[in-house]
């Protein structure tokens, strides 16, 4: 709440809005599919896959969010807060399997609250694009002041992700792997074919 006790709402718009139709979330689905094809190695770097329980269904969901590691823990930002699916799954369920460059972890998502630790992910947003940061502090309708940042915090939600042995959801395997086979199969004999017709 602010201080006139009206609940903040984001400035949703561009492409900051929250997909509300089908092909719209298909769009943010869309990079999962970019994991099961084997491309963790070149995107894990920079982005992570959660797999979360369905708070309704009780299946594994999942999700790709931004990855960013401080120390020897690892973040993700939820830009749409608690108006995310995956976020409601979470804080029914914070047990849940990460995925990143670095292989599959057992972890429990925890909000980070503190003004320090959020400033800190701030900066590590800047670090990597400050065009990136700028929207987000707009998102939020936040001053680049580490004093309005940090007085506004409760407007950020972003998730750490601490170490469990607790049972988490079944990691996503990388099961579109054999798609590349055939794709390069398939360019091969088009560009074969054509040769062939050229000749002829």
């Amino acid at each position: 709440m602010n201080e006139n006790n009206v609940e903040f709402r984001p400035n949703y718009q561009g492409f900051m809005t929250y997909p509300q139709s089908g092909l719209h979330k298909a769009l943010f689905k869309w990079p999962v599919h970019l994991w099961r094809l084997g491309l963790a190695p070149l995107i894990g770097h920079h982005m992570m896959l959660i797999t979360h329980t369905g708070r309704k269904t009780g299946l594994p969901r999942r999700t790709m969010t931004e990855s960013y590691t401080l120390g020897d823990k690892k973040y993700s930002p939820c830009a749409f807060g608690p108006r995310a699916q995956w976020y409601q799954n979470i804080a029914v369920d914070p047990r849940v399997t990460i995925q990143t460059a670095d292989g599959a972890e057992s972890a429990t998502a925890v909000r980070v609250t503190d003004g320090d630790e959020i400033l800190s992910l701030f900066d590590a947003i800047g670090n990597r694009a400050q065009p990136m940061l700028d929207l987000y502090l707009e998102f939020l309708d936040m001053e680049p002041e580490p004093a309005d940042i940090v007085a506004k915090k409760d407007r950020a939600y972003w998730l750490r992700f601490d170490p469990t042995d607790e049972p988490t959801p079944p990691p996503l395997d990388a099961d579109l792997v054999w798609i590349w086979p055939v794709v390069l199969f398939a360019a091969v004999g088009i560009l074969l074919a054509g040769r062939k017709k050229q000749r002829s």
